[in-house]
């Protein structure tokens, strides 16, 4: 079957909608709309409500449609994870919560957004609610700092000769998305066949500037507190800097800490989840050839096992290293 990219394919929602059983009803929480899949696919279920949230203004276009549809079941709203604990949700029964941290093909291929490195024109990648742009990281951050946002949160590997070469080169011209797609090819010395030279170091400045570590964790905390007991927290992931926070904030919040059999036995704490799967649900065979850019996603998921919310979690101290590099904007 050839695939059709210019259609919206709502990732493992076979899958998520097994693991959530909307027949029984209940109010879902979307926080990416982006396109309304998921959103769509729990109201065609009877006695079903959904709230949607988006930062990216776009999607009130896809999200009107909805409301004309199913007026009295669906409410969206233009926030971020991190304001997710302003909606007034307290008399709701909150049965699911899902996380999709992909972009939609409208997305990535909208020149004004340039989250491609086949995009033209200024360096952009604001998604929406943000305080710069990536040509103000381009332009302004130094050289250490470019660096530490390439490898970390693009995993690339020559980080440093790039920060060096952007440095360098906007002291003669204006950078641009094709300029530093330039600098990147004529800097990195060996060339990948399977993936383009320019994805980390873009993947990374999206990161940055839409500020994704920060939001992923206030966004997972403040939906483990909106959930009712039995609700379930879903994230779909698509790099592997996403997934580790993910699975350790699941995993740290399902399982009691291991103490020494040395140490006197102390009552510890209940947990906030449980989890039936360990390792993360990956797309189908039959997803994967209709839907090639699937093929990185990873479903990870967990049950709140009572209605309390007053936990403590160490994310912050975990991540911490990344949630610094993120605070580099605050000069921007």
């Amino acid at each position: 079957m050839v695939s059709d990219i210019t259609k919206h394919y709502p990732v493992l929602l076979k899958e998520l909608i097994s693991i959530f059983s909307p027949q029984h009803g209940g109010t879902f929480i979307d926080c990416t709309f982006g396109q309304g899949g998921y959103s769509k696919k729990i109201l065609s279920y009877k006695n079903t409500k959904v709230i949607s949230i988006d930062r990216d203004i776009e999607t009130q276009k896809k999200a009107d449609e909805l409301l004309i549809k199913y007026n009295d079941r669906f409410i969206f709203k233009n926030k971020k994870f991190s304001q997710l604990s302003d909606l007034k949700v307290k008399n709701e029964n909150i049965k699911g919560i899902i996380f999709d941290l992909g972009y939609s093909y409208i997305q990535i291929k909208d020149p004004s957004k340039g989250l491609s490195f086949n995009s033209s024109g200024d360096l952009n990648m604001r998604m929406g609610l943000n305080d710069f742009s990536a040509k103000n990281v381009i332009n302004k951050l130094d050289n250490i700092e470019l660096e530490k946002i390439f490898k970390f949160f693009g995993e690339e590997k020559e980080a440093k000769k790039i920060a060096f070469s952007i440095i360098k080169e906007r002291k003669i011209r204006k950078i641009d998305t094709k300029t530093l797609v330039e600098i990147i090819e004529k800097t990195k010395r060996k060339k990948n066949f399977k993936i383009h030279n320019a994805t980390k170091v873009f993947q990374a400045l999206r990161i940055f500037v839409n500020r994704e570590i920060s939001e992923l964790i206030n966004g997972l905390i403040a939906a483990s507190k909106i959930l009712k007991k039995d609700g379930i927290l879903a994230v779909v992931t698509f790099h592997s800097l996403e997934d580790k926070i993910v699975k350790y904030f699941f995993k740290s919040l399902s399982e009691n800490k291991s103490v020494s059999r040395y140490v006197p036995k102390i009552k510890q704490p209940a947990t906030l989840f449980k989890m039936i799967e360990k390792k993360p649900i990956k797309p189908s065979a039959k997803e994967l050839i209709e839907n090639n850019p699937s093929r990185t996603a990873k479903l990870r998921y967990a049950i709140k096992k009572s209605d309390f919310y007053e936990f403590e979690t160490d994310i912050y101290k975990k991540f911490k290293h990344l949630i610094e590099i993120e605070n580099f904007g605050k000069k921007l």
